[in-house]
């Protein structure tokens, strides 16, 4: 996502609070045609479905997901972990963009290889003419008509999972146990609007007012994160599933980021020992770590957001070395 429009430079609106942008090309790619789950995993019937539905069909999409944007980082992520590299195709635009889009400069040219394109913008104008909202990661295209499925970013991990199962690899983890969905689905809620969309507040907060509610209700959140995750290895017991994929890309982030660029700063992550030792053993894990770009990171937070860093300078620090030492999680599962 990262961006709710795509003019670098307009992200505070000052003298308000930010308010997050949620409304995305709804669609769904389902494994049966008229059927889709909620997020609980409760059948739906057909006729309670209101949004359209794609089949679920190797080959046919690609995942447009910048490792520099933390919502996009997560689909890369559970792509990862599900084993689904070889089902549907990633594209990695670059971790900055114009005013028109993001850009896909990583790619000889700056062309997508799959999709012809220099801007994802132009898959989304294939399926809506002028489209009106932000040019968001993560979007899955339709790689025959180079037409954005959809961006709706929570849905797509979601169904990464719950549609997609015929084709996970063997021995791919069960990132919604059904015997603490409920309980993750408060868990994912709180992490959602009080941290990964809380550090948003803080550094887009256009009055002392809305940064000063920002940041004690991030931090509130931080300490409670601190306490659950000091008598379990993972947010819902002894195995990772989706709750700790989506605290994960804001982890990484944090001290790079958050902590400065976003004024977040009452401590750094790596001065909160139980999170601090939580985002290691993460990041040590296949699948995260390995997907997790510090220097893209750092440029697309410090060179996009001018009207935060107007000089557009990317510091060079933190030291980075950290994420690899241990982190003697094993010994709470």
């Amino acid at each position: 996502m990262a961006t709710q429009g795509t003019q670098q430079g307009s992200y505070v609106d000052a003298g308000n609070e930010y308010v997050r942008d949620m409304a995305y090309i709804g669609d769904r790619i389902t494994a049966e045609p008229g059927r889709s789950q909620d997020p609980s995993g409760h059948d739906k019937k057909p006729a309670e479905i209101t949004t359209p539905t794609w089949p679920v069909e190797p080959g046919r999409y690609r995942l447009v997901a910048a490792k520099a944007c933390p919502w996009a980082n997560r689909a890369i992520i559970v792509r990862d972990l599900l084993g689904l590299q070889d089902v549907i195709s990633l594209g990695t635009p670059g971790p900055t963009h114009d005013a028109r889009s993001w850009t896909f400069d990583l790619d000889p040219d700056g062309l997508d290889p799959v999709l012809g394109i220099h801007w994802l913008q132009d898959a989304y104008f294939k399926r809506v003419p002028d489209y009106p909202k932000g040019i968001t990661v993560p979007a899955v295209v339709e790689e025959s008509t180079g037409q954005v499925v959809t961006n709706d970013f929570p849905w797509i991990t979601h169904d990464l999972f719950f549609e997609w199962k015929a084709f996970h690899k063997e021995g791919a983890p069960d990132l919604w146990p059904a015997a603490v969905r409920e309980e993750m689905e408060e868990v994912m809620r709180r992490i959602f609007t009080e941290v990964n969309n809380g550090v948003y507040r803080c550094g887009f907060a256009g009055s002392q007012e809305s940064f000063d509610e920002a940041y004690d209700r991030l931090w509130t959140a931080l300490d409670w994160l601190e306490e659950r995750l000091s008598t379990r290895r993972y947010l819902m017991g002894d195995a990772i599933t989706e709750a700790d994929v989506r605290l994960f890309t804001t982890l990484v982030r944090f001290d790079p980021v958050y902590h400065g660029h976003f004024k977040c700063n009452r401590q750094k992550l790596s001065e909160m020992p139980v999170l601090w030792a939580y985002a290691r053993d993460l990041f040590q894990t296949p699948g995260f770590g390995n997907n997790v770009d510090f220097e893209q990171i750092k440029q697309h937070y410090y060179v996009v957001h001018a009207d935060i860093n107007p000089t557009q300078i990317v510091p060079k620090g933190p030291d980075l070395a950290g994420w690899t030492t241990p982190h003697g999680r094993e010994a709470l599962g």
